[in-house]
Order: C-alpha cells, then sequence, then structure tokens
C-alpha cells in the first residue's frame, strides 16, 4: 500500500522524544504500523511483528529472548518496533531493561490497540521513560481539501524538512460519512468497503473481545456494540439504555469501558469552565470512525441512509476529526461539548492553551444568522476564553453571519 504523510509523524520524529521509548495506541487499522515502519525505515530497523503467531508463541514462552536478540543487533539497527505489544506485555520489561542499560543505543517505538490488555496483565507501562501517542484514522489535515479558513485548530503542527510523503487523495462528502476515514477502506471501491467495514466489526469481536475473554457474554456484548454504535455521539443515558436493553446498567457502563480501552470509541466531556448557567454534565460517547459506527449499528452503506442520518453523521465526524486533531497537537488540547439545563448547547467546543472555539454543525447549505443563536450564547457565557465560534456545514465558500461567527464548508474547517 503507497504511504501517505500522517500529521503524527513530526510529534513521533521531534527531538522532545528522541531519547524516549514512544507508544503508539490506535483501534486496529489506523495506519500505526505502516507509519512506524516509515519512519523507521526498513535498513535500519528490527521490527517485531507480535501479529504474527509464531512470534508471538516464542516470546510468550521466552520474553528474555526479545532483549539478547536486541543486544546481538549491528550498531547500524538503531530502530526497534514491537507490533501490538499489548499480546505479550511481558516484553515491556525487557524493553526497560534495555533503555536503563543503554538510554541512546536503541530508540523503541510500541504499538498497542488495547489498553485494556495492558492494565489487565498490570504491564508495567514505563513510566517516566515512555511518551505516548494516538493515532487516529485520516483526518483533514492529512488528505487534500481547501483552503483552510483562519482559526485556532486550523493548521497542523509543522513538519521539519521538506514534505516526506504525499497527502491522501480528497474524499467526497458522502463517501466519508458512508464508509469513514481508515486509510484502507479509503482506497477501495464502495462495494469492497462496506464488506471490509462489516468484517472489521466481526473481527473486533472475535479477535478483541472474545479472544481477550473481556467480558463474559459475547452475544450479548454484540447486542449492545449495536446499540452503542446508534446511540454514538448522543449524551449516555444508562437507565434508558438499560431498560431498553434488558441489560444491568452497570454491565453497560462495563461495555463502554471495553470500547473506550480498545480504542474503539472515547467519551466526551461536558464543558466544565466557570459558568453562570446550570450545565448537564453527563459525557457523550463517540465512536471512532463513522465507517465503523454504520457498520457496527448494522445501517445500510447507500445514499439514502444520509436523508435520515446525514446530520447526525455530519456532527459525529466533526467530533471524530477535532479529536483527531487534539491528538495530534497533544497535552492542552481537548474537545468537549456544551449543553445547558436550559436548552443551550453547542456541538463540540475546541479547547486549546490560549483560546476556546465552540464549533456548531449544521446540514444546511445555507447558513442563516439564526443558527448561530447558541454559538453566540457561549460566547457571551466565556468573552475571556472564546473569542469566535464557527458553523460546519455544507455551504460552498465561507460566510461571515456575524462579527463573532463564521461559517465554514466541512471540508475547509
Amino acid at each position: 500500500m503507497k504511504f501517505y504523510a500522517r500529521s503524527l509523524g513530526a510529534a513521533l520524529t521531534s527531538p522532545v522524544s528522541r531519547n524516549k521509548v514512544r507508544l503508539l495506541f490506535g483501534a486496529r487499522q489506523v495506519g500505526k504500523t505502516m507509519l512506524l515502519r516509515h519512519l523507521a525505515g526498513a535498513a535500519t530497523a528490527h521490527v517485531v511483528d507480535l501479529g504474527v503467531a509464531a512470534t508471538r508463541r516464542r516470546f510468550e514462552a521466552d520474553p528474555d529472548a526479545f532483549r539478547r536478540e536486541a543486544l546481538a543487533l549491528p550498531r547500524r539497527i538503531a530502530t526497534v518496533v514491537v507490533d501490538e505489544v499489548q499480546k505479550v506485555p511481558a516484553l515491556l520489561d525487557e524493553v526497560q531493561a534495555l533503555f536503563d542499560e543503554s538510554p541512546r543505543r536503541h530508540q523503541f517505538f510500541l504499538t498497542g490497540s488495547s489498553a485494556r490488555r495492558l492494565r489487565r496483565h498490570s504491564a508495567n507501562l514505563l513510566p517516566g521513560r515512555c511518551h505516548v501517542f494516538r493515532l487516529a484514522p485520516v483526518c483533514a489535515w492529512e488528505s487534500v481539501c481547501g483552503e483552510p479558513v483562519d482559526w485556532p485548530g486550523a493548521l497542523p503542527p509543522a513538519a521539519p524538512g521538506p514534505a516526506p510523503a504525499p497527502p491522501f487523495p480528497r474524499q467526497g462528502l458522502e463517501r466519508t460519512l458512508l464508509y469513514g476515514s481508515l486509510p484502507g477502506v479509503r482506497a477501495e471501491a464502495p462495494a469492497t468497503a462496506a464488506a471490509t467495514l462489516h468484517a472489521y466489526v466481526e473481527n473486533f469481536l472475535e479477535e478483541e473481545v472474545r479472544r481477550e475473554a473481556l467480558v463474559r457474554d459475547l452475544g450479548a456484548f454484540s447486542g449492545f456494540l449495536r446499540l452503542a454504535a446508534l446511540e454514538s455521539g448522543r449524551q449516555l443515558n444508562l437507565t434508558k439504555l438499560s431498560q431498553e436493553s434488558g441489560v444491568p446498567a452497570s454491565t453497560l457502563k462495563t461495555h463502554y469501558q471495553v470500547l473506550e480501552e480498545t480504542f474503539a470509541g472515547g467519551f466526551v466531556r461536558p464543558y466544565a469552565r466557570r459558568a453562570r448557567r446550570r450545565l448537564l454534565v453527563t459525557p457523550r460517547f463517540l465512536f471512532f470512525d463513522v465507517g465503523v459506527r454504520n457498520a457496527a449499528a448494522g445501517l445500510p452503506f447507500d445514499a439514502g441512509l444520509l436523508a435520515v442520518e446525514g446530520p447526525a453523521l455530519l456532527e459525529q465526524w466533526v467530533g471524530q476529526e477535532l479529536r483527531a486533531r487534539a491528538a495530534i497537537l497533544g497535552r492542552g488540547h481537548e474537545v468537549s461539548f456544551w449543553r445547558t439545563a436550559g436548552g443551550a448547547e453547542v456541538d463540540w467546543v475546541w479547547e486549546s492553551p490560549a483560546l476556546d472555539v465552540p464549533v456548531e454543525v449544521k446540514w444546511t447549505t445555507r447558513p442563516a444568522p439564526g443558527d448561530a443563536r447558541h454559538l453566540h450564547a457561549f460566547l457571551d457565557e466565556h468573552p475571556d476564553r472564546a473569542r469566535q465560534g464557527l458553523l460546519v456545514c455544507r455551504c460552498p465558500e465561507p460566510q461571515r453571519l456575524s462579527e463573532r461567527v463564521l461559517a465554514v464548508p466541512w471540508d475547509r474547517f
């Protein structure tokens, strides 16, 4: 598969992390392995793929063999990549031993797709020795898009030197909302992409849930997964979901934790800055990719879905996009939402160290000043932190709705 540039590459190769073990988390098939293999370089890297059964069994039987093999590498092999390290958590102890013995001899890059398994095995997460990164599906920073408008979350961090690879090809809105943004799926024909996404969900149940014994009743979890996908992007109401599904609220809470710790989704907290109004504090849960969400929900991959689900899918995609950018920028960047007990709400809030930006999502192609009323309410509530708002929609060109609110096309924000 052709390699396309990933914005997280700059952070992974930054001098700030040069003498640290770099642990890259993310859901399956977001491109972790390809990114690290590209950054490491085939000629100067030793790759341990724990997805290969024979390799995994060998190190399960003798974890110390990893250290002995690393010590035997020629000096020109400076980088060691361990793919899917959660499959043999004991290797983290070996990495620590090698790092402590000679911090500059090897550059370690580790990938993981299940933080839950590492926690269950009380794995050594290399405190003080490790920088943790999170890779999401392809975001707009990594693909060919229109000229972005000017706002704090518009541009990715500058990568040193010349562009390392071309960006991903442009993908239209209908394709994005139906099939999502997994790198491999983007390159496939629609029928193949749909089959891949259905297989992704089945493999998630088989590989991540059944094989790792994360839940006792896989059939019940499968039903929960569909329900969670249908509820993606909404505020959680475990009591209501329990009544509808017949599953105890405590079990639902555990199931949501499984999704979060396998990076299939994440909780989005309410905006928590000081406020004069009473706010709703229940978090939202958002799947990591709209295509995977559609497959998990059992929805059809055709244009008719957008007639019913289009507004909700666009809102979820914008949330996923903002969370991907926050993960790339790192500490101090978060995504939240704002909702008051009186009914005022803003879909997403981009939080950065300096400023916060409320982001409202509308399906319209003709935004009007009235669409920005909740953005103005947020701006009035937080004048010290928020000075402009964005309304993301399907308009062909940016439009100034007021002095403080700009409407922007979905592919230019």
